[in-house]
């Protein structure tokens, strides 16, 4: 989500200062996505150490992201009234506070509550990254960082799942899963001292002063989505009360008067000519759909291969290796694939991502590793969501006009945080509820018809020309 001023041009950083300006913004996006999965190697080890129940163990690794994804685009209208640098030293300031916090927390109530705050840090330093670097490099530095910018959002979700294995492995001074969020507070010291040198001043956006920040919009979603996400997360272990069934349909119906409070706001969330815009809601309900399947997927498999299978952190982190190289690699090469082709390469990119959650089933519903298959598909896996994620974003920002990329940026961001939110709801609570290897085959060949699915609506989707 980005906001570039109407009213003059910030002054640009000297080509000097250039790259560690970019290496403070990208340490702070890469430490915000980054928080978002190394939980759920670590998942276990708190479950155990905390006594958390399974639905509390789905809120700390969902807490963080439901009020990351619900005040992104708040914290991006934030920046604009008030400065990205204020807004990014100030969010990175709370991310790192709440990262001690969720280190120190004596139980598994006080460790959701941090992962809240963590979230709200989170939302209030990440949209400020790519204002700043549209703001501050021009020309190949601009596609140089906005590239590097793509590498790192794509590469840090499974190198959490890495890092997080292998720093509940090593113990660190007796901590155990502590150290996954210990690990925030030095490099977000040297940040906050780094970003108080580096990062330049700027004036407000004149734009953005003038529009409101629209909190009945965001009251309205923010409690659709809660409504929706806790009787999934709770109702299993409570037997699908009644209140868990009422509390979905509340959520169900307050998404309808979002659409109308919207239709009506001064300044929306999610302005109507962004999702008119030939190809955003598709493309929105294609990344929501791969998001939901994929962050499902990972929680999940951490467990599986933590339970039933035996593995420690560290070997069930450096599982997951294939899909990060696989990931990486795709990401920061596919556009070298003609750009004529790239809506032909997201569909059979689809089609390979539910060829490897078919791989995976494969490999783990005879109940052991079912190595090497496990590898391959994991490769396969990362390959594809790679090669379909980023394109499916590109397309559809190509339908959008200019002036309302900083709202379609906004709308994406969201719609990936809360697909992850709801897969890890769903897919948790099939996982939690179930755990053998015959139902996790069967989850991941549901995630494979799903991901298969999500392409169908991009189908009729033809670029801007």
């Amino acid at each position: 989500m980005t906001t570039i001023s109407a009213s003059a041009t910030p002054p640009r950083a000297p080509a000097a200062r250039a790259p560690w300006l970019l290496a403070v913004l990208l340490a702070g996006q890469f430490m915000a996505i980054l928080d978002v999965s190394i939980v759920n190697v670590a998942a276990p080890v708190i479950r155990a150490d905390l006594g958390a129940s399974g639905s509390v163990l789905q809120m700390v690794v969902s807490g963080y992201t439901v009020a990351y994804a619900m005040l992104l685009i708040s914290g991006a209208r934030l920046g604009g009234r008030y400065g990205g640098r204020r807004l990014f030293l100030t969010g990175l300031l709370l991310f790192t506070a709440a990262s001690l916090a969720c280190g120190l927390a004596p139980s598994a109530g006080w460790l959701v509550a941090f992962r809240l705050l963590q979230g709200v840090g989170a939302a209030l330093m990440v949209p400020q990254v790519l204002s700043m670097i549209q703001t501050n490099f021009t020309g190949a530095a601009r596609a140089r960082a906005l590239s590097l910018y793509a590498a790192v959002i794509s590469g840090a979700a499974i190198a959490g799942q890495v890092l997080g294995g292998v720093l509940v492995s090593a113990d660190l001074l007796g901590g155990g899963w502590r150290p996954v969020f210990l690990v925030n507070v030095p490099l977000g010291l040297v940040l906050l001292a780094a970003g108080a040198r580096l990062l330049p001043s700027a004036g407000p956006d004149a734009r953005a002063v003038r529009r409101s920040l629209d909190l009945p919009g965001l009251v309205t979603l923010s409690a659709a989505v809660g409504l929706l996400v806790v009787p999934l997360v709770l109702g299993p272990e409570q037997g699908w009360p009644r209140w868990g069934w009422a509390a979905m349909a509340g959520g169900a119906l307050l998404l309808v008067v979002f659409a109308l409070v919207e239709r009506r706001a001064a300044a929306p969330l999610v302005p109507a000519r962004v999702l008119g815009a030939p190809g955003v809601l598709p493309s929105a309900l294609a990344v929501f759909g791969v998001m939901a399947t994929y962050g499902g997927f990972l929680f999940s498999l951490a467990l599986h291969l933590q339970g039933p299978l035996g593995d420690d952190p560290l070997e069930a982190g450096l599982t997951f290796l294939p899909a990060a190289a696989a990931f990486a690699a795709a990401s920061l090469t596919w556009r070298r694939v003609p750009e004529r082709l790239h809506r032909r390469m997201i569909v059979v990119s689809f089609a390979v991502a539910a060829l490897g959650y078919l791989g995976l089933a494969g490999a783990l519903g005879g109940g052991g590793h079912g190595q090497p298959l496990l590898a391959v598909a994991l490769a396969v896996t990362g390959l594809g969501l790679a090669g379909a994620f980023s394109p499916v974003l590109a397309l559809a920002l190509t339908q959008v006009a200019p002036a309302d990329a900083a709202d379609a940026s906004g709308l994406f961001v969201m719609v990936t945080q809360l697909g992850q939110v709801m897969g890890v709801a769903t897919f948790g609570t099939f996982y939690l509820a179930q755990g053998s290897a015959a139902r996790t085959g069967a989850a991941l060949a549901a995630a494979a018809l799903a991901t298969g699915a999500c392409a169908l609506p991009l189908l009729r989707v033809r670029p801007a020309r």
